[in-house]
């Protein structure tokens, strides 16, 4: 809380805020309207209160509470409308000076676009409202919050730009009802009479929009009440902006008929009289620059025709030439189809004669195999060649499947291959030159000055003076010696049985390993000979043998073509890879007994 003289009602009613339930805070925030409009307060006695109110949050609180869904207030859009009085009242004369740009970049635009969210629901229920008493407070909340917008970029001024950029002010402002468009038209009003260049710093599309939109409601009612709004708009629109008067000339160009037609004599003539002296007499002004400009653009169109002209004759003999090329290409194009056609044709024909001889030549051969066959064997004659056929066909088809889908797999399996083949390179690349790195030198600590010494040794003595070391008797500190040398050995001796245990549990793995290869690999009973009982009978037998085929494996590596061994450059050259020794052996288990 500021340490300055607080008011005391702002300083009770932040403390019952801060005490209250949440669904209490707008009722309470609602009291702020009777400090503010107190008749006993003065120019700066105001000013000071709004900075208690912004310095304790309550300005903040409205703000939140202005965020919520208005329908579950107490008291509902009345609560709403008069919570949004008080915050613009709270922020216009509020001169923030800790963090400014929090308050006038951060939260004044932020309470522009809530107050106008509250202005649409507004507006969007008057104009579902049936009843004409619901009908009248709607209208009345709205024109509240309304004022209160008003109100706000009254006492700022760099915020109307905000509310004229606003997308929700231009949904308010396109509407068909005319209570609430008339409404929103004063509130453009007073936003030109506060800043009349606003339409200059706007964007395009913005300014484009609202101009838009008023010159469709003189085209599209016949309110008056409306149409003089509208009017009065675009007058000072034209008087203010001097450079839009010539949009209006350009983008509306039945303005002045639909202006002349059917709004004189609805009681603003004067207004609408003094709108159309603007247009007309821009239009006067543009048709001398108009006419200079039809002579210069006429001028440039006729110089632009001549050197067209003259260009094309220096290229006809060119283009004759060309033209020629492309109708000999297309006819010669032509011709070759014509030709293919025929081609096509004729193979077709020859094909079809051909299938008509091999079915005529099937059927003639059908017809003398009947008759060779004898008559009971007819039908299993008939079963064999249908179950050859459809071996043939199941055949053709296989072979089919099979080929298109290793031409499918055939480049996937490649680029896999030479994505392993790269990996592994650049991997033992990766590891030599890390092996090769030489280690940084070692570098001496630099040594501590005498101030750093003593300042060191200073902290050392306070640390020791404020943690005192426990005293231990000499019999004591011994007895704790022979129990940390107890437990040593014991751990000492678990481990060394431990690690006997993992060995021998480690060998007899590696054994029954061995016996489950041999016993997969052994030849049947019936084929048994006594040189494969020698194999169960003898432990040394399995590792020569094993010993010799890893001999083997080394030696055919070595004779592999250069495009197998590709990376393996990085490699030390006494060194086989792993994979090449486990390719086809796997892993190698010897047996033994402990």
């Amino acid at each position: 809380f500021p340490m300055a003289a607080t008011d005391p009602q702002v300083l009770a009613l932040a403390a019952q805020i801060t005490e209250s339930r949440e669904q209490d805070i707008p009722l309470l925030l609602l009291k702020l309207k009777g400090i503010l409009s107190s008749p006993s307060l003065g120019y700066e006695e105001s000013n000071k209160i709004k900075q208690d109110i912004y310095d304790y949050g309550l300005t903040q609180y409205c703000l939140l509470v202005l965020k919520r869904d208005h329908s579950q207030l107490h008291g509902a859009w009345a609560t709403a409308a008069q919570l949004a009085e008080i915050l613009s009242h709270c922020c216009v004369g509020l001169e923030v000076k800790e963090d400014p740009e929090e308050f006038y970049k951060k939260f004044l635009p932020s309470a522009v676009d809530s107050l106008l969210v509250l202005g649409k629901r507004l507006q969007a229920r008057f104009i579902r409202a049936i009843k004409d008493k619901e009908k009248q407070d709607f209208l009345h909340w709205f024109q509240i919050v309304t004022d209160a917008i008003c109100w706000l970029f009254g006492g700022h001024i760099q915020l109307a730009a905000c509310v004229l950029q606003n997308d929700r002010f231009l949904q308010l402002l396109i509407t068909d009802d005319v209570e609430t468009a008339i409404i929103m038209m004063s509130v453009l009003h007073n936003i030109l009479k506060i800043n009349s260049s606003v339409l200059l710093q706007v964007e395009e599309e913005t300014l484009h929009s609202v101009l838009d939109e008023l010159v469709y409601k003189l085209s599209s009612t016949t309110n008056p009440a409306v149409g003089s709004a509208a009017t009065k708009l675009l007058l000072l629109v034209a008087k203010f902006c001097k450079q839009l008067v010539q949009l209006f000339t350009a983008r509306y160009k039945g303005l002045k008929g639909l202006l002349s037609k059917q709004w004189t004599g609805k009681g603003f003539d004067r207004e609408l009289n003094q709108l159309l002296d603007l247009l007309y007499l821009e239009q006067s002004n543009g048709k001398g620059e108009m006419q200079k400009h039809h002579q210069a653009a006429c001028t440039i169109q006729a110089a632009w025709r001549g050197f067209q002209t003259r260009k094309r004759l220096k290229k006809l003999p060119q283009a004759v030439i060309t033209l020629q090329r492309s109708f000999r290409a297309k006819r010669e194009q032509e011709l070759q189809h014509l030709t293919k056609q025929k081609e096509d044709e004729a193979l077709k024909l020859q094909m079809q004669l051909q299938r008509q001889r091999a079915m005529r030549h099937f059927h003639e051969r059908q017809l003398a195999l009947l008759e060779v066959v004898h008559a009971s064997q007819v039908n299993k004659y008939m079963e064999e060649m249908e179950e050859k056929s459809a071996l043939t066909i199941q055949r053709f088809w296989r072979g089919y499947r099979a080929r298109r889908i290793f031409h499918q797999q055939k480049q996937s399996l490649k680029e896999y291959k030479a994505a392993i083949i790269i990996q592994r390179a650049a991997c033992k690349f990766l590891e030599k030159r890390r092996r090769r790195r030489p280690l940084s030198p070692w570098k001496e600590p630099k040594g501590l000055t005498d101030e750093q010494r003593l300042a060191l040794q200073q902290k050392v003595d306070d640390y020791i003076k404020l943690h005192p070391a426990s005293q231990m008797s000499e019999e004591t500190s011994k007895e704790l010696h022979m129990q940390a040398q107890a437990k040593l050995a014991q751990f000492l001796l678990r481990s060394r049985l431990d690690q006997r245990a993992v060995q021998r549990r480690e060998a007899l793995l590696a054994q029954v390993n061995t016996d489950v290869e041999l016993l997969m690999n052994a030849p049947g009973l019936s084929e048994t000979t006594e040189k494969d009982l020698g194999a169960f009978m003898s432990r040394s037998i399995p590792v020569a043998t094993k010993a010799r085929q890893t001999h083997n494996t080394m030696l055919k590596y070595t004779r592999w073509p250069w495009w197998k061994k590709l990376g393996d450059e990085f490699m030390e050259d006494d060194v086989i890879p792993d994979d090449a020794i486990n390719t086809e052996l796997e892993t190698l288990f010897i047996g033994g007994r402990k």
